[in-house]
Formats: C-alpha cells, structure tokens, sequence
C-alpha cells in the first residue's frame, strides 16, 4: 500500500513537466488583459497609417473583441482534436509535437508590432489558443494515466495549478513597470515562447504513459520498465494486470468514437456528468471576474483595483495548492459540493456590495472579501475537479473521445461567457451575478444526485459502475439509486477484501 502512495523523484518531473502545458494556457488567458489600451493604440496606429484615415471606435472595438475571442475559438478546435493526437503519437510525443503551435503563435505575436501587422497578432492569438485547447487534453489525460491511483487526484489538480499559476505570472508581467508598456508589449504577448522551448527540451527525459504503451500499443516490457520507474519498485504485478484487464475489454468494444460516447447506455450518463463538470466551471462566473475584475473592483471603489485583481490572481493560487492536499482526503464530489456552495453564497455578496456601493462607502471591502471568497472557493473544488475527473470516468478506450468532448464544452463556454457578460452586464447592472447564482445551484444539484465519488477508485472500477448501472437498469430503477451508490458498493467490496 506504501508504494501506492509513493512520490518518486522520476513521477514529479513528468507531472511538472506536463504542467507546464497547463502553464501556458492560463498565462495566454491572462495575459492579454492588462495591455488593452495599448494594443487598441496599436490597432488604431497601424490602420490609420495603412488606410490613411482614423478609424472607427466601432472597428477598433470589433477587432479587440475579436482578439480576445479568436483565443478561444483555436481552443474548441484544439481541444476537439485530442483524439486525433494521442492514439497516433502517445500522450508524451503529442504534448512535444504541439510545442509547434506555442512557438509560432508567440513569434507572430512578438512580432507584430515590428512589422506594422494586426493580422499576426489575431493570427497568433489563434495558433495559441490551438495550442491551448489541445494541452487541456493532454496534460490532465497524461498526468492521470501515470498517477498512482492513491494520487491521482492531487496530482490532477498540479494541472490547475499550472493554469493558475499562469494567470497570476500574466498579471504580474503585465503591470506597466514590468512588460505591459507600450514599448515592451510584444515582448509580453511573445513571452510564451519560452515555457514552450523548456518543455521541448524537458519532454524527452519523461516516460510515454505506460498505459498507452501496454493498452494501445501492446508493448509489455516497455510498460513494465516506465512503472518500476514511476512507482519506485520492481513489484508493479497489480499495476499490470488491471491494464491487461483494462485492454481486454477495450478488445471486446465497439470503437467509441464522439457519437458512440452518446448512443452507448455505458458512457452516455459519465459523459453528460463530465459535460456539466465543466460547464459548471465555466458558467459559476469564474472568468466574469477574471476577464473583468478590474473593472469590478473601480465599481466597487477600490482605488488601485490593479493590485487588487493581482492579489485574487495569489487567493487563486494559494487555494489550488489548499485543493491539493484536500482532495484526496475530502473526496472530489464533496469539494465539488463545497466550492460550488461557497461561490454562491460570495456571489449574492458581490451584488449587495455592487448594489449598495453608491449609498455605503465602506462596501467596497465587503466586494473585495466576496471577490477573494469567489476564487478561493473555486479553487478548492469547480477549479481543479472537471479536468481530471473526466479522465477517471472512462477507461482507455473511450477516454480521448471523452476528452475532446468535454474540452471542447468548456472552451465553447468559456468563449459564449467572455463574448455575452458585457451585454448582460449592462442589461443587468448590479444584478449580473444573479445569473451564476442560478447556474451555481442548479451545478449543485446536479453534483449532488449524479456525479459519483472516484477517490480511491481504478479506471475499470469506475468504468464497471456506470456499466453496471445500464446492465440492469431495470434492477436500478427499481431501487432509484444514483452512479454514486453504485461506486460506493463496489469501494466497500474492495476494501472488504483488502482487509482480508
């Protein structure tokens, strides 16, 4: 059992790695924030040197929209793409290949302002977020498939921990004494050149998922020598066997391509479970403050409401790293409950303190709290969670499938949640937040009915509840019981057994 639960000096380096993936995303989510007025000074430059007339606050408007959401289009596509990726290449080589993407983006980006172009700059931002949509498949696939299971959990929130680490570096780099001045801003944008060239030279040295190597490519030994290494011991039998098992099936299987996740009884209930996972980070509100808590926090009164948004960016990863040690302790279904629980209850905070910042001056600390409250409850569960667990709920076979299926619903809402706050900004007022409180609880709901406990579990026990669940479904409903009782019966089995 110690073994289980062993780190390895060779498992951290791949886990870290891989984040860096995860590093990049969350820095190109941020980092296009704090220079907005000067890159729409740029915009207006160039164009009115090319057309020779001044341009439309219309058309500058259009084409920074357009800048900020490009990002996230290349995003849906990428992530919709995994598939096509990791059962040609690996998990490894795929996170390698796409490094490709990172460099080319940042150098359009970087350079942009030298040659006089917006077209790179939207260009780039696009080739970015392909790059982007891709890693928030691979990295958490990759880092769950080498993960013990005993820390697969922690291990899977590293990832959020790498985009939240992102986004607090964009915030700082972006203040206007580091790099979010009108000389050095492509240097700010191009800055993801970097982490791609370190993760390129760093990749090699990692292992291919054993997993891939025994399930998809049949190479035994060679899964058997990645696991010494990983686990620290020449004793990986157990590791073994439940992959043998694990390929067996998947031998038996229909191919589950994207339509066969929602024909088949057997992941059509995990893969709606994974879809609301990750709309339910998307839709809490969580980019709504991000994308705009500066704009927040002057409403509010704050009168340096840059620093503020900096010191959110610190409670967002101060509260991932509280999440990594939770999570396996806690569970992930009751950190998913807690943190969705929590941004709803800061959420009806905010809109009192925006309703009443004009009557009460001392509210301004009441939405700096709330704010702070927001984030640090969406760390601790609706932050980390829907990555990896969509990875836990389906075994080899359908899990790139399920991936790109549920990457690509959180890109998409990310993109409609970026694209329609200001509309319902302005509708709403100080009441925008209502909006989430809604989606909060009926997330909450959801979890609370639906969405099994998968701590503790290997991939083919998961698997095997929601099968067991479509097989005798008549027995089921009878009983009306969720996957989550379901789960649970088989823990208790196992450990029953462990402890004979």
């Amino acid at each position: 059992m110690e073994s289980k639960k062993k780190i390895t000096c060779p498992l951290l380096c791949a886990v870290s790695i891989a984040a860096i993936g995860s590093l990049q995303f969350g820095y190109n989510t941020g980092v296009i924030n704090a220079p907005e007025k000067i890159i729409q000074a740029f915009f207006n430059q160039t164009l009115e040197l090319r057309r020779g007339t001044p341009t439309s606050s219309e058309l500058l408007t259009s084409l920074w929209s357009l800048s900020v959401a490009i990002f996230s289009v290349g995003g849906m596509i990428g992530s919709f793409s995994v598939g096509l990726f990791v059962n040609r290449f690996g998990r490894r080589n795929s996170m390698l290949l796409v490094n490709i993407l990172a460099m080319v983006g940042g150098t359009l980006m970087g350079f942009s302002k030298m040659a006089n172009a917006v077209e790179m700059l939207i260009l780039g931002r696009f080739i970015i977020g392909l790059f982007c949509g891709l890693s928030t498949g691979f990295v958490p696939m990759y880092i769950s498939e080498i993960s013990p299971t005993a820390l697969r959990g922690a291990f899977g929130t590293l990832n959020q921990l790498g985009i939240v680490v992102g986004i607090l570096v964009a915030q700082i780099f972006g203040l206007k004494e580091i790099m979010g001045s009108e000389s050095l801003w492509p240097l700010l944008l191009g800055f993801t050149v970097i982490p791609a060239i370190l993760q390129c030279a760093a990749l090699p040295f990692c292992p291919e998922s054993p997993r891939f190597l025994l399930i998809n490519k049949m190479e035994e030994e060679k899964a058997q020598a990645v696991l010494q290494k990983l686990r620290g011991t020449q004793d990986v039998a157990q590791d073994i066997q439940e992959m043998k098992e694990e390929s067996t099936k998947m031998s038996q299987e229909k191919k589950a391509t994207v339509a066969e996740l929602f024909r088949s009884p057997n992941y059509r209930q995990a893969i709606i479970i994974a879809i609301v996972l990750q709309l339910s980070q998307q839709l809490s509100g969580i980019n709504a403050v991000f994308y705009y808590s500066t704009g927040i926090f002057e409403k509010a009164g704050v009168k340096q409401p840059v620093y503020a948004t900096i010191g959110a960016g610190v409670v967002n990863t101060v509260f991932t790293v509280v999440s990594l040690f939770l999570v396996e302790r806690a569970g992930r279904r009751t950190l998913h409950l807690v943190g969705l629980g929590g941004m709803a209850l800061c959420a009806v905070l905010m809109t009192i303190a925006l309703t009443l910042k004009d009557v009460l001056s001392w509210i301004s600390y009441i939405s700096i709290v709330a704010i702070f409250g927001f984030v640090a409850f969406f760390e601790i569960g609706p932050g980390p969670i829907p990555w990896f667990i969509v990875a836990e709920l389906f075994s080899q076979g359908p899990r790139p499938a399920a991936v790109a299926v549920a990457g690509c619903s959180n890109w998409t809402s990310n993109f409609l949640v970026g694209m329609l706050f200001p509309y319902a900004e302005k509708l709403c007022g100080p009441y925008v937040f209502i909006i989430f409180i809604v989606f909060l609880v009926i997330f909450f709901v959801f979890t609370f009915f639906k969405v099994p406990e998968t701590r503790g579990r290997t991939f083919e026990d998961i698997s095997r509840g929601f099968e067991g669940q479509a097989e005798g479904s008549g027995t089921i409903a009878a009983v009306e019981k969720s996957p989550m009782v379901e789960l649970k019966g088989i823990e208790s089995a196992n450990d029953v057994t462990s402890n004979i």
